[in-house]
C-alpha cells in the first residue's frame, strides 16, 4: 500500500515550484484570478519578501502541492491508497481526495491564511529530545499552564504554543529538563492552540458555505489521527485550527495498515525525515475498525410514536398527494400526486411546473413543445427587451391559440424597479393570465397591480383573479407577506390614481396576493441558499395559518423546488406534502434548450459537486448570490474578485495598478475607459447620470456588465472565451446526470424536457407504491426498509 503525505508551512522556499507552473498554466491562472496577484512571482522571485508571512505562505504552498500531486498522477496514473498532510498539508490531501476541487481548496486555504495572519503576541517553539509526557508534566506547572501542544512530530519533536513572554521563560526549564535543543520559531501567532478560538470561529462560519463531495481516498485527520469521516470534514478543519497536530499518531496509524510505502508529495523531503523517525521510535497502532450499521430510530413499539401521529396527520390534509388515493389497496396513479386543483386550474395532466431559464433559454419555441405536451413551463424574461418579450407572446397566442397552458416569468430587478412595472404592464395587456415571479425581496407595487386589476364575484360568492400567480421564494417573511391580502395603503393608492376600482380594491381584501407558492431550496440561479427540508414545514404552516387568519375561501397551494433532479428526490417532496414540484437546471440541458450546444455538453458532465456561488447581476450591490457551473470555467472566482474590489473600493481610480491590470487584461480584455464607453452605449439616459456623479454606481454598472457578458458568450458558445462563461445551474442536474448514466438520457441530444418530466413524475409513483401500501383506514403503512 501507499500513502502520499504533503507538507506544511516551513517547507517553502523561493524557488519552489519552478518545474511545475508551465506544466499546468490553467491552475496557476485560476490560483491568480482568486489570490489577485501572481503567484508564479511569488513563489519564484519573491520581490516583495511575501513568501514567509503566513497568509502568502499558505496559499503558495497549497498551489504547489496541488500541482506536485497533479504532477504525480500524470507521469504515473496511480492512486494512493491513503492521504494525509501537515496541518496546511491536509488540504491538500482533502483535494486529492477529491472533496473539493482545486478553486474551493485555495479559497478556504487563502481564508484560513488570512485570518492566522491577523493574530500576534503568540510564539511558538520547538522541544527536541523530549517526549510527550515529559513535556505535559512541565507544562502543567504553574508558571506554564498557557502554553499548549501544537504538533506532536515525531516521539521526541513537540511543538509548543502560547504567549511568546512564556515560550521564551519556557526555553531553560526545558533544556534543564533534558531537551538537547529549544529552537523559538520565527511566527506571528500561537497557531494550534486556545488562543486562535477567535479565528477558528470565524473560520467554521465561512465554512459554512460551501458543500464537499464524499472522499474517494481516505484522508488521515490531523486532529483525530484517524480517517476523515464524511459528514465532518468542516468541523475537523475548523477544530485544526485550535487543536494539537496528532502527526506520530497518524503515522503510526497507518504503520498498523501493514506494508506501507510512504512518499512526500510537495516542496523538500521534511515529511520524510518526520516518517523515518517515527518508523525508528514508535510501535505500529494497529486499531480495529468499528462497523457503522445505521438503523432507523425505533421505540420499544417500532416507529417513534409522534412519527406515527404525523404521518396520520399528514395524509388528512388537502395539500398532500396521499389524501386522495384509494380506499381499497392498489398502485398510486402518477396523475394523483400533487394537488388535484392545481393541476385543474392550469390544465395539466401532472403536478410539474418547468421554471423559467433567462435569457430566452426557455424560449417562446421551447414553451410550445411543453405546452403540446401537456407540461406548464415558463417564457424566460430575464434579459430581454420588452419588443422581443410582445413578439414571444405574439407567437404564443398565434401557435397555442388559448388552448394550451403556459406562463411568463417575472424576475424582480432591484437595480431597474421600472423594467418590472414595464413588464407587468405589457403582460396585462397581452391578455397573459399566468405568471412566475422570482427574485422578490419586498411587496411589489407593480405585483399588486397586477394582481388586483380585474377582480370578480362568481356566483359562488367567492373571488375570482383574472390572473394566477405562483411566487418562488425561499425566505419565510417574504413569503408571509404574499401570503396575506394586497396591503391596503397600497391598493388605496391605486385607486386613487384609478388603476383599479373601488369593487375591485375591497375585493381584494379577500384573497391572497399569489395562488401559488414554490418553496425554493437552493437552487441554479438566483439562490438564498436555504434547505427545503427546514424551509417548506414553516411556510407550510404560513399558509395554513394565513388561510385561518383571513378566511380565504380558496388556499394558497404550496409546491417544492430547488435540488429536485431525480425521482426519489420528488418522491420526497410529495411525501413532505407538496401539491407541486417545480424543475429549473435539468431542463437546461435538453434539446429544446435555447442555448449553446458546447454549454450542453459542459452541463452533461457536471456532478452534484461542480457548482459554486458568485454574486447576482440583477442585485449586485447587496450581495445577493446566484449558483454557477464552476467545473472547467473561471467564472464563479473572478465575479466573487469582482465584488470583492467592488466592496473594498469607492472608485475605480482607488483599485491598486496591479489587481487593475488583472481585471483589465484577463476579465475585460480592455481598459476600464473603453469597457465603460462601450457600456454606456447599452445604458439609459438618468443610469449614464447617475454614473457619472456617483462612482460608485460607475464601478457597479462595470462590473455588473462582465457578468452580463459572460452570460451572453456562454448563450453564443463563443469557445474562445469558455473560461468566462456564467451558466446557472444547481445540484439537482449533478444528480440527474448521474442518475441517467448508461442509459439513452446520457446524451443531452436525447433529452427532451417533456419527457424528463414524465418520466421523474412516473418513477416517483412507481417508488412510492414500492416503499409504501395502501389501507382501507386511509393511514400510511412502511412495508420497507428502503424508505
Amino acid at each position: 500500500m501507499t500513502t502520499y503525505l504533503f507538507p506544511g508551512q516551513g517547507s517553502q522556499f523561493k524557488g519552489m515550484g519552478e518545474e511545475l507552473f508551465e506544466n499546468f498554466k490553467e491552475y496557476v491562472e485560476t490560483a491568480d484570478d482568486i489570490l489577485g496577484y501572481s503567484l508564479q512571482q511569488l513563489c519564484l522571485e519573491d520581490p516583495e519578501r511575501k513568501l514567509g508571512l503566513t497568509q502568502y505562505t499558505q496559499p503558495a504552498l497549497y498551489v504547489v502541492n496541488a500541482l506536485s500531486y497533479l504532477q504525480v498522477l500524470r507521469e504515473t496514473g496511480i492512486k494512493p491508497d491513503y492521504l494525509a498532510g501537515h496541518s496546511l498539508g491536509e488540504y491538500n490531501a482533502l483535494f486529492a481526495a477529491e472533496a473539493f476541487d482545486f478553486a474551493t481548496g485555495l479559497q478556504l486555504v487563502q481564508r484560513r491564511g488570512r485570518l492566522m495572519g491577523t493574530v500576534s503576541g503568540g510564539g511558538m517553539a520547538a522541544v527536541l529530545g523530549l517526549e510527550e509526557e515529559a513535556v505535559h508534566a512541565i507544562l502543567q506547572d504553574e508558571r506554564f499552564n498557557r502554553i499548549d501542544i501544537a504538533n506532536l512530530n515525531t516521539p521526541k519533536q513537540i511543538v509548543i504554543s502560547g504567549p511568546q513572554a512564556d515560550i521564551e521563560q519556557a526555553k531553560e526549564v526545558f533544556e534543564n529538563a533534558g531537551a538537547y535543543n529549544y529552537v523559538i520559531l520565527a511566527v506571528s501567532g500561537a497557531f494550534h492552540s486556545r488562543y486562535m478560538e477567535s479565528v477558528k470561529l470565524e473560520f467554521k462560519d465561512y465554512l459554512a458555505g460551501f458543500s464537499f463531495s464524499p472522499l474517494k481516498i481516505p484522508v488521515i485527520s490531523n486532529v483525530l489521527a484517524r480517517p476523515y469521516i464524511d459528514e465532518s470534514v468542516k468541523s475537523i478543519l475548523a477544530d485544526q485550527i485550535t487543536s494539537s497536530v496528532k502527526w506520530t499518531e497518524s503515522i503510526r496509524y497507518l504503520m498498523g495498515k501493514g506494508e506501507m510505502e510512504y512518499k512526500q508529495v510537495g516542496p523538500g523531503h521534511v515529511m520524510d525525515g518526520l516518517v523515518k523517525t517515527i518508523q525508528r521510535d514508535a510501535e505500529p497502532l494497529v486499531v480495529v475498525e468499528p462497523m457503522v450499521v445505521n438503523e432507523p430510530k425505533k421505540t420499544a413499539e417500532g416507529i417513534e410514536p409522534e412519527a406515527r401521529v404525523q404521518a396520520q396527520d399528514q395524509i388528512q390534509t388537502d395539500s398532500s398527494p396521499l389524501a386522495s388515493a384509494p380506499a381499497a389497496a392498489q398502485d398510486l396513479l402518477t396523475d394523483q400526486l400533487g394537488s388535484t386543483e392545481f393541476k385543474e386550474d392550469y390544465q395539466l395532466k401532472y403536478a410539474y411546473w418547468i421554471g423559467a431559464m433567462g435569457r430566452g433559454i426557455s424560449s417562446k419555441e421551447f414553451v410550445v413543445a411543453m405546452s403540446k405536451h401537456g407540461m406548464m413551463s415558463c417564457l424566460g424574461t430575464e434579459g430581454l427587451k420588452l419588443d422581443e418579450i410582445r413578439a414571444s407572446l405574439d407567437y404564443l397566442r398565434q401557435e397555442l391559440g388559448g388552448r394550451h397552458p403556459f406562463a411568463v416569468n417575472v424576475m424582480y430587478e432591484y437595480s431597474n424597479p421600472r423594467r418590472e412595472e414595464q413588464l407587468l404592464e405589457l403582460l396585462i395587456n397581452q391578455g397573459v393570465q399566468s405568471i412566475e415571479a422570482s427574485s422578490y425581496i419586498s411587496l411589489s407595487a407593480a405585483l399588486v397591480k397586477f394582481r388586483v386589476q380585474g377582480l370578480r364575484r362568481d356566483s359562488a360568492g367567492r373571488v375570482v383573479p383574472a390572473r394566477r400567480i405562483l411566487l418562488k421564494a425561499s425566505r419565510p417573511e417574504i413569503a408571509e407577506i404574499y401570503l396575506s391580502p394586497p396591503p391596503r395603503n397600497v391598493v388605496d393608492k391605486l385607486l386613487e390614481e384609478q388603476w383599479i376600482t373601488a369593487e375591485e380594491a375591497q375585493l381584494s381584501y379577500e384573497i391572497p396576493m399569489i395562488d401559488d407558492l414554490c418553496v425554493l431550496g437552493d437552487c441554479g440561479g438566483y439562490t438564498d441558499q436555504g434547505t427545503a427540508l427546514a424551509i417548506f414545514p414553516l411556510i407550510l404552516k404560513l399558509a395554513r395559518d394565513a388561510q385561518r387568519k383571513f378566511g380565504y375561501k380558496k388556499r394558497v397551494r404550496i409546491g417544492l423546488g430547488g435540488g429536485l433532479g431525480t425521482p426519489e428526490a420528488a418522491a420526497a417532496a410529495f411525501v413532505l406534502g407538496a401539491d407541486f414540484i417545480v424543475t429549473g437546471s435539468i431542463n437546461q440541458c435538453t434539446v429544446e434548450a435555447n442555448t449553446s450546444e458546447l454549454v450542453k455538453d459542459i452541463l452533461q458532465q457536471i456532478s452534484v459537486q461542480d457548482t459554486g456561488y458568485a454574486p447576482s447581476e440583477h442585485m449586485f450591490e447587496i450581495g445577493a448570490r446566484v449558483q454557477v457551473v464552476k467545473k472547467g470555467v473561471f467564472f464563479p472566482v473572478r465575479a466573487n474578485k469582482l465584488y470583492e474590489t467592488y466592496r473594498q473600493f469607492g472608485a475605480l481610480e482607488e483599485i491598486s495598478d496591479s489587481l487593475r491590470s488583472q481585471l483589465e487584461d484577463k476579465y475585460f480584455k480592455k481598459s476600464f475607459s473603453a469597457a465603460y464607453q462601450e457600456l454606456k452605449l447599452q445604458l439609459e439616459p438618468d443610469e449614464i447620470a447617475k454614473a457619472e456623479q456617483n462612482p460608485k454606481v460607475k464601478m457597479a454598472l462595470l462590473f455588473r456588465s462582465y457578468l452580463s457578458g459572460s452570460y451572453q458568450l456562454a448563450l453564443k458558445g463563443f469557445k474562445e472565451r469558455k473560461v468566462d462563461f456564467q451558466i446557472y445551474s444547481g445540484s439537482a442536474l449533478g444528480a440527474f446526470n448521474h442518475w441517467v448514466k448508461g442509459t439513452p438520457l446520457e446524451d443531452w441530444r436525447q433529452r427532451h424536457a417533456w419527457a424528463i418530466g414524465e418520466k421523474i413524475m412516473t418513477d416517483a409513483a412507481s417508488l412510492l407504491n414500492e416503499r409504501f401500501q395502501w389501507r382501507n383506514t386511509n393511514s400510511l403503512e412502511q412495508v420497507s426498509t428502503k424508505f
